[in-house]
């Protein structure tokens, strides 16, 4: 079962999803790439926004990342992709993000973040 969580949040319809990526395991690597974040550019940030996605969190453990992100349920990740594509200061992001990043061994060709399957729920 792929990780899909459906809440209400201020009476609105919420998913969350859960996804995960590897950093290359170069701890000058891993370190730029957290400089990045501290102070992501605004037109990443609005890219995110316009997406339908009301919350995004990213976490680091090791090389592995994991990402959380609450959605509007309007939001699709084909509509993303789209916009994304769409978006020149996107497109330079991840070239750049890219330099950092590496696909998990699971990955299909030309994915990145890979959407996480939800074993279990307390």
């Amino acid at each position: 079962m792929k990780q899909l969580m459906t809440f209400y949040l201020t009476n609105k319809e919420m998913k969350r999803y859960c996804l995960a990526l590897d950093l290359l395991d170069d701890d000058e690597l891993i370190n730029e790439y957290k400089k990045y974040h501290e102070v992501v550019w605004p037109e990443i940030i609005a890219s995110i926004k316009n997406a339908g996605i009301e919350e995004l969190e990213i976490y680091l453990a090791c090389n592995r990342m994991f990402m959380i992100m609450t959605v509007i349920d309007s939001f699709s990740f084909e509509k993303k992709a789209i916009m994304d594509a769409e978006n020149a200061k996107v497109q330079e992001w991840e070239r750049l993000m890219w330099k950092y990043q590496q696909a998990l061994p699971c990955a299909k060709k030309g994915e990145k973040w890979v959407l996480m399957d939800q074993i279990f729920q307390l």
